[in-house]
């Protein structure tokens, strides 16, 4: 960051030493399950047209959750934060391992580059002619915002577990480690959802985490772009309310990879303070909605499928 623009305000950040419960983190927890218990308690006594959306977004606000989670919030205490947010309402994807990748995925130097940033959505030519035909035609429909939130789902969940099934065929136990609570934490949430509330698999599935994951992907989908200056690579997104709050104001993302230890709820601030010098900062990147990204991509590839500055990232990494 440079010298004239704002420090990140000090107060609500993980990296206060006088910080250990950051209460609006903890009760926005509570708010979240105790939705979700109402939602699916109720489920046989609400239309599916109301069910739908209620699951959707309880669902993705969840994944927030996760995100704040994986920088330390909403305790100091890493091992609290696993068991508070680790109970994986999409089912699919391993709390731990997300925390994992998406740490690597905030250094900065490396964002959008398809070898190091494992939440790139650009891929190397290599990359492309190593897929098979029907994995290649899935990733140019999710160049879309339509394909990402059809196919997106499905896809990163399947790679996802076919990476961890390639893992105990080599014997590489360290990386199931995150399954350790993984299973457990979705072993429960299956108890509830089947055992205790008597809706089917396939339902939760359909109404609950399949959607809830679609949701999520529309933040994704525009959040980095390639550039060559660090800074001209992440979005501004000035969104409503509802996208906001359902996202955490994570769409304000370049406030959050400039100050990634900082509450969710200390963004807005932090946005106000830095707005000024943040248009040229970031070479222009700012979108002002999710309207605009659905009106813009959802039939109509962003950008293309193979990352438009490789030349330049082979090169560095030969020097």
């Amino acid at each position: 960051m440079s010298a004239d623009l704002p420090r990140a305000l000090p107060a609500s950040t993980s990296d206060d030493p006088r910080y250990f419960i950051d209460w609006p983190t903890l009760f926005l927890a509570i708010g979240i399950y105790g939705a979700f218990a109402a939602v699916t308690l109720n489920y046989h006594a609400l239309p599916w047209w109301a069910v739908l959306p209620l699951g959707t977004v309880i669902v993705c606000l969840h994944g927030s959750l996760q995100h704040e989670a994986t920088h330390g919030f909403p305790t100091r205490w890493e091992g609290v934060n696993s068991w508070i947010v680790g109970f994986p309402l999409w089912l699919w994807l391993p709390y731990l391992s997300y925390r994992q990748t998406h740490r690597t995925h905030h250094q900065d130097e490396n964002l959008t580059n398809p070898e190091l940033d494992p939440e790139s959505n650009y891929l190397t030519a290599a990359q492309i002619a190593a897929m098979s035909p029907l994995r290649r035609w899935v990733r140019q429909c999710m160049r879309t915002l339509g394909g990402r939130m059809l196919f997106g789902p499905a896809y990163f969940c399947f790679f996802s577990w076919r990476e961890k099934v390639i893992a105990i065929r080599d014997g590489r136990w360290d990386r199931l480690r995150p399954l350790f609570w993984h299973i457990p934490g979705a072993a429960v949430v299956l108890y509830w959802v089947i055992g205790v509330c008597d809706i089917p698999l396939w339902a939760y599935v359909v109404f609950f985490a399949y959607p809830g994951t679609s949701l999520t992907l529309v933040r994704s989908y525009a959040e980095h772009r390639a550039a060559g200056p660090v800074q001209q690579r992440t979005v501004i997104c000035e969104a409503n309310p509802f996208w906001n709050w359902l996202y955490l104001y994570n769409n304000l993302h370049l406030i959050h990879h400039r100050h990634p230890r900082q509450a969710w709820h200390a963004r807005p601030r932090q946005y106000a303070l830095e707005k000024a010098s943040l248009t040229e900062a970031n070479g222009y990147y700012r979108l002002p909605g999710y309207g605009a990204v659905f009106a813009n991509w959802l039939l109509k590839p962003k950008e293309p499928m193979r990352h438009p500055l490789e030349a330049e990232i082979v090169q560095r990494r030969a020097a």
